[in-house]
């Protein structure tokens, strides 16, 4: 075994058995690096990475490789989950040195100050595909590192050059905020990459795009606008009907390497899926459509039968391999689905998800999704729908009840804090949705299992397993858990979540701003000292901490009247005026978040009885009002701000007040539910 054996990261761990001398990153491999003049072989991956595991099982399994790799380089194994933060600096050099996109495995070669000098993503062992083979690539890598000491200094110097240049310029003090036409910008470059037949943006792979689509739906819903409804619907409804959705047990893969949604990468994240369960709770608000509810649910099933921990908090991921192979455990043969239904089960469940057509899913298997919805599937077999569902939900238990006694894909369980953050928010927001008190429960739980283990001395840990919290939190750990108590707020108000709330923006502010070019560092203040420091406004597989981070605090800030939490919530956006003026494309939560500074959000106070106070916040939340916050106090006693208003008993009304908030300001206090959906509605 060698040093990654005492690791909390389940995909260091599973190095542990290498030959390779691995080390984690830390001060002991940069020391040995500088102390040897050796280069370090960085490699960065995940648990989930069906390609990391390919190259393990060629390369770093092999002992040629591994005598090869331990003569020549100081090598280090990092989990892209657990440093994100280098995975960030590195995944940039990459793009810088080779001209391509990154991924994963990401292997880069460092001089022992940390600095890249080449690097490449997967490499076989031996030369194919098109790529040199790996054995042949280590000794002409510490060759030139021996050879071209001048060459590679003045390449990197060039690189560092390039990587502080892609944080924003400070803005001009003097420049205002992005027009209203960003936003429009954005959503049009959207429509355009759009694909109206199959959902969803440009060809394959294809990725779900949760936080765009996001942006797509606000602004549907704001400026009434039926191409955004569209893109929404049919790429919501389509990845529903798709491979990337689980139809047995819910939940979504991470991508699908087709452009149809068929066949997906299989590995499912929990960010992913807590992305996507706040949307299609979002979406069903906003059209109705039962698709999007069922789907919802699925997500939050898949979650609390597969991924919740016994500290009630949620897993990383789940593997796309099992038995080394990708897909095995979902895929179906023709016979075991027939030896597994009856007749009539059979005869729906063809027709449903295509069993009569060719094999999907390497010309042998079928990976099930939906080619005819079961409305089409009665009228076509002539059967009442009724009858239709029955046999379908027969279908489905019967199929998963199978599949569960097969071998397992690989579950991560290390606890990452951003990540359950993420889904905190979703499960909170779907509660008050469909008015699910279970998953209210959930989502607390879990909240109160973070603020318990990874919460110490007012500050975040980033990753918990086997009793052991550690690491410094990032940006995003920070910003995605103050907007998760910001929506359990909204869904259950407890006076704890405001408190630790104003603790974690006062930590934000003191520990991660830039209060001269504004905006947050991805790294606090007392972080290790690392090559670069990015400040990210773009957003990638989850928003970008400053677009969350922003968000956040203008809420925030309006409820307490906290004139620090919106003045930072403002330099940000401003810090990224440019970009989102020039290229708004890709920064979705930064726009969401320009129009909160632009237009401060509406906030609706309901004190009084608590049960009418309840009452009328499931009414106003099953409008979908994307720049609507409602908040019941029916139960709490004296807050702070904007959250100080009364109840004002009127004689002859109903026994609640709600009061309507544009920021700071509030309107008259209204007494009744229909005077509230009223002014509401006249609100816009």
């Amino acid at each position: 075994m060698n040093r990654l054996a005492g690791e909390t990261s389940p995909y260091l761990r599973q190095h542990a058995a290498n030959p390779v001398d691995w080390y984690p990153w830390g001060d002991e491999a940069l020391a040995r690096a500088k102390r040897e003049n050796r280069p370090i072989l960085l490699s960065i991956g995940y648990s989930a990475c069906h390609w990391c595991h390919v190259m393990a099982h060629e390369s770093f399994e092999d002992q040629a490789v591994a005598d090869l790799m331990n003569g020549l380089f100081i090598n280090v194994k990092v989990d892209r989950e657990e440093r994100p933060d280098l995975d960030q600096i590195y995944q940039a050099a990459h793009a810088m040195l080779t001209r391509r996109s990154g991924g994963w495995p990401l292997t880069m070669f460092l001089t022992p100050e940390q600095e890249p000098f080449f690097g490449g993503t997967y490499f076989p062992k031996t030369s194919r595909y098109g790529l040199i083979g790996f054995a042949d690539l280590l000794p002409r890598i510490a060759g030139a590192y021996r050879e071209q000491g001048s060459a590679i200094a003045e390449q990197n110097a060039r690189l560092l050059s390039a990587l502080r240049m892609t944080n924003p310029e400070p803005p001009d003090a003097a420049e205002a905020l992005p027009a209203n036409a960003a936003n429009l910008a954005a959503v049009s470059a959207l429509s355009s990459s759009f694909d109206p037949v199959h959902g969803g943006f440009g060809a394959a792979p294809k990725f779900p795009h949760a936080t765009e689509l996001d942006l797509c739906l606000r602004h549907y819903a704001l400026q009434n606008d039926p191409r955004s409804r569209e893109i929404v619907e049919v790429s919501l409804s389509r990845m529903a009907d798709g491979g990337i959705c689980d139809q047995l047990a819910g939940g979504f893969c991470r991508y699908s390497v087709d452009a149809e949604w068929t066949i997906p990468h299989f590995e499912k994240m929990l960010y992913d899926n807590a992305l996507l369960l706040a949307l299609y709770a979002d979406a069903w608000r906003a059209t109705g459509s039962e698709g999007f509810a069922r789907t919802a649910t699925g997500i939050v099933s898949w979650l609390l039968e597969e991924m919740r921990s016994p500290e009630k908090g949620f897993y990383s991921s789940l593997d796309a391999d099992s038995e080394h192979e990708e897909g095995k455990f979902y895929v179906w043969t023709p016979d075991e689905v027939r030896a597994l239904l009856d007749a009539d089960e059979y005869m729906v469940a063809a027709a449903h998800w295509g069993l009569g057509d060719p094999p999907n899913f390497e010309h042998e298997s079928w990976h099930l999704r939906v080619v005819a919805p079961l409305a089409d599937v009665a009228r076509t077999l002539s059967l009442a729908l009724p009858d239709v569902e029955a046999r379908i939900d027969s279908a489905r238990a019967k199929l998963l009840a199978a599949r569960a006694l097969r071998i397992r894909p690989g579950r991560d369980e290390k606890l990452l804090t951003s990540w359950n953050a993420l889904m905190i928010a979703a499960l909170a927001r779907a509660a008050r949705v469909f008015d699910r008190p279970a998953w209210l429960t959930a989502a607390r739980e879990a909240a109160d299992f973070i603020r318990a283990t990874m919460w110490r001395d007012g500050k975040l840990l980033a990753t918990y397993k086997d009793g052991r919290a550690h690491l410094n939190a990032y940006l995003d750990d920070h910003a995605f858990m103050l907007a998760a108590l910001i929506e359990l707020m909204q869904t259950s108000f407890q006076r704890g979540d405001l408190d630790w709330a104003t603790e974690l923006a006062d930590s934000l502010l003191a520990r991660f701003e830039d209060p001269a070019g504004g905006g947050f560092f991805f790294t606090s203040h007392d972080h290790e000292a690392l090559i670069h420091r990015p400040k990210p406004g773009h957003d990638n597989a989850t928003p970008a901490g400053n677009g969350i981070a922003s968000q956040a605090l203008t809420t925030l800030g309006h409820w307490r009247s906290e004139p620090r939490y919106l003045d930072a919530a403002e330099r940000t956006v401003r810090a990224f005026a440019r970009e989102l003026g020039h290229e708004p494309t890709g920064f979705a939560s930064l726009l969401i978040a320009l129009d909160g500074c632009a237009t401060p959000t509406t906030t609706v106070l309901l004190r009084g009885d608590a049960t009418t106070c309840a009452a009328w916040q499931r009414a106003v939340e099953r409008e979908y009002r994307p720049a609507v916050h409602t908040l019941d106090l029916s139960v709490q006693a004296s807050l702070p701000g904007t959250l100080s208003k009364p109840h004002e008993a009127l004689a002859g009304h109903e026994s609640a007040t709600a009061w309507i908030c544009r920021g700071t300001t509030c309107l008259p206090p209204i007494h009744s539910l229909a005077a509230l959906e009223t002014a509401l509605d006249s609100a816009g």
